[in-house]
């Protein structure tokens, strides 16, 4: 199973945290846009797949499997909502690579029928984001799905911040993904450089 391209994994609403983040150092960025006319939601997807190869930065598209696959995305991530829309076949044809988000053992179960690139677990901890229909899972969770899943890479996301990101790591995921920490920081190029000092310590990378 190939690894994922960064334990750092931001997650944006705009392409211009692409080129923010990515100039900071941050290889793994997943774009999430949301309620966007479809002329906008296009533009917005082309702008930050230049700003992906602009900055070497691996760009995976939240939701929209096809664009990602009109416009030949290397990763798309899905919710369990968008399984049963989503054309799988289509998708693994075109070689994207695909993430797929769990809460709990059922949701696991059919994410793996899927055979996907990585699964993610959440929330880890609260967050005020979205509203979640499944509590905090906490960090032995990520213990628990790593014993599951082998060596399918493994990334949790939810209320993360810097404090909270190397327990992760060490409680079994490959990428760490958040939001806010990184999108909502007073100097975000600063916190990806934190967040990257801190993913190479305890000999974790």
């Amino acid at each position: 199973m190939q690894r994922l391209p960064s334990k750092i994994y931001p997650v944006v609403d705009h392409p211009r945290w692409v080129e923010i983040l990515g100039g900071a150092g941050a290889r793994f960025i997943q774009l999430r846009l949301k309620d966007l006319p479809p002329e906008e939601l296009r533009a917005q997807v082309q702008k930050a797949q230049e700003l992906a190869v602009l900055h070497n930065v691996t760009l995976v598209l939240n939701d929209y499997w096809e664009l990602a696959i009109e416009l030949g995305f290397e990763w798309v991530h899905l919710g369990q909502e968008d399984l049963d829309t989503a054309d799988l076949k289509s998708i693994k044809n075109t070689g994207i690579r695909l993430g797929i988000s769990t809460h709990d053992h059922v949701e696991l179960e059919r994410a793996l029928t899927c055979q996907p690139d990585y699964v993610a677990l959440g929330p880890i901890w609260e967050t005020k984001l979205k509203k979640m229909a499944f509590g905090p899972q906490g960090v032995h969770r990520l213990t628990e799905w790593r014993k599951i899943i082998g060596s399918l890479p493994l990334v949790a996301i939810g209320g993360i911040s810097l404090e909270r990101m190397l327990s992760c790591l060490e409680a079994g995921a490959d990428s760490v993904a958040a939001v806010s920490d990184f999108i909502g920081a007073k100097d975000p190029e600063q916190q990806v450089a934190l967040w990257l000092k801190k993913a190479t310590q305890q000999n974790i990378d």
